[in-house]
């Protein structure tokens, strides 16, 4: 039986580059994209010999890439060994099966022996799907002569097959880089693989996520899917991509680095099994506050077309400016943080008005939506009102904030966090009818705009966006993290309600 799991991708809205040091705090919205992993026996039966084996096989299939990679899979020492071409190989996947396989051994019960060692026997059939939210279909788009809307997105037959920027140098073809949005799909895809692999082995039950006291699956989903991506992407990052395909949308400080120090230390000859033992006792002290957007107020993204930005390349660049001026860092990092905190104070407080003066808040949100914020004021008639009308003006200006400090950061370390192109297109959103925040997500750069919009605005921000060439995203907040499937989800269009244990 093929057990399928999945993971949302993120928008950063606060916090970037503040969140890689401890004890910043940033707001991770998950997103409607999500990654899909199949997992389900290579093989129907084993031969009564098969126990002496000390390999199984692995195959990983990317439909959308065409792509297939076959592996062996060493039951000693958990580690895989690709029997197929080379450039089909998927870091992230390897890591997560690497160590979703020895978590699941390290964790057993000896009674299971038995029942994991025929599982892996069977060999391992995984197949990775992400929606496409993920990836950039613009070039399609255009190439069609269609025109830059969410209808011509969602035409599209879900997953597609992705196409494939290529650069000219000295006259030959780079190699081809995967056009994204920015969603975190190598975060979500490791954290769906790993989730669906601890399920299939019996590891864990995501199915009881949801019940009480059973927070330690999806905590245990956590840890292993945060070491397998930091040793795929080959360095401990802040983790609020994987925290947040994990747990859905919240308030997030990260973990201090050293709790992965022995998982570095696998590539010195450590055994994986005793690496994941240490990884599993180690001291997870990241934090974790339940946010989500306050009620009837939607995510929106758009693509500008520029293409996207490397978020590695960018971190290195302002960590150097760091170093070289400390004292002018310090004082930016510091007023950017009171900003961060002033937006999600902000936003909080539009959640308990929402809750305590419902009658009142929905009043204020339907008429801000219709107009511009100079004039949001004009719905300040009593004293309920008027408190919601505060508060949105002061998350309008929290968030003008940030840009502005973020601006001064991408200024100094010479890095263009909010490129003057996307800042012309940001001032243009929020000065549009019910805009409320928009900005750059996460690193910044040129990778998709986010937008806030109140009640039923975000059709006409839509419209206008793309009288300016930006794509308007299918995407939306969806505060889920990981969840257990029913369906494989090419045979039936997967919906929240209906096809999804929540979690």
């Amino acid at each position: 039986m093929a057990i399928v799991a999945s993971a949302p991708g993120k928008v950063l809205m606060t916090g970037g580059y503040l969140i890689l040091e401890r004890p910043n705090a940033g707001i991770v919205l998950s997103t409607n994209a999500r990654f899909y992993a199949i997992v389900k026996p290579l093989y129907d039966e084993i031969k009564p010999d098969s126990w002496a084996w000390a390999w199984t096989d692995v195959k990983l299939t990317s439909p959308q890439l065409s792509r297939e990679s076959l592996y062996k899979f060493s039951l000693k020492n958990f580690t895989l060994q690709c029997v197929s071409s080379s450039a089909s190989r998927n870091p992230f996947v390897e890591q997560a099966v690497q160590y979703a396989v020895a978590a699941a051994w390290a964790t057993r019960d000896n009674d299971k022996n038995e029942f994991l060692n025929k599982l892996l026997l069977q060999g391992l059939d995984i197949t990775i799907l992400g929606s496409n939210d993920f990836y950039s279909y613009r070039n399609q788009i255009e190439a069609r002569g269609l025109p830059l809307t969410p209808e011509a997105l969602a035409a599209l037959p879900p997953f597609s097959s992705i196409t494939f920027n290529v650069e000219e140098f000295n006259g030959q073809n780079c190699k081809p880089e995967v056009a994204k949005t920015g969603l975190g799909s190598s975060a979500a895809m490791t954290t769906a693989v790993v989730a669906a692999l601890l399920h299939y082995l019996g590891s864990i039950d995501l199915s009881s996520c949801c019940k009480e006291n059973q927070s330690s699956n999806l905590d245990m989903v956590h840890i292993i899917a945060q070491t397998a991506h930091c040793i795929a992407q080959g360095k401990v990052g802040s983790g609020f991509d994987v925290s947040s395909a994990v747990y859905g949308s919240h308030r997030y400080v990260r973990f201090s680095p050293e709790v992965l120090s022995s998982a570095q230390d696998a590539g010195k000859g450590i055994p994986l099994q005793e690496v994941i033992s240490n990884i599993l006792k180690g001291e997870w002290d990241h934090e974790r506050t339940t946010f989500s957007l306050p009620p009837l107020m939607s995510l929106l993204l758009g693509e500008p077309g520029t293409g996207g930005s490397s978020t590695p390349s960018m971190v290195g660049a302002v960590k150097k400016w760091q170093k070289s001026d400390t004292q002018k860092s310090q004082e930016i990092y510091r007023k950017l943080s009171q900003a961060n905190s002033a937006l999600e104070t902000q936003l909080n407080i539009l959640s308990k008005l929402a809750e305590d003066h419902w009658d009142a808040y929905k009043c204020v949100i339907h008429g801000c939506s219709m107009k511009k914020s100079e004039k949001w004021i004009e719905q300040s008639t009593e004293p309920s009102r008027d408190a919601v009308v505060k508060a949105l003006l002061g998350s309008r200006n929290a968030m003008l904030q940030i840009r502005n400090y973020m601006h001064q950061m991408g200024e100094a370390a010479g890095v263009p966090i909010e490129p003057e192109m996307q800042t012309r297109l940001l001032d243009t959103t929020m000065a549009m009818d019910g805009v409320l925040l928009a900005g750059v997500p996460g690193a910044g750069g040129f990778d998709a705009v986010f937008a806030i919009t109140l009640g039923d605005s975000s059709n006409n921000v839509t419209k206008a966006w793309n009288s300016l060439n930006v794509l308007a995203l299918l995407v939306r907040e969806d505060p889920n993290g990981v969840l257990l499937e029913s369906v494989d989800p090419r045979t039936k269009e997967i919906t929240s309600a209906v096809s999804a244990v929540h979690i």
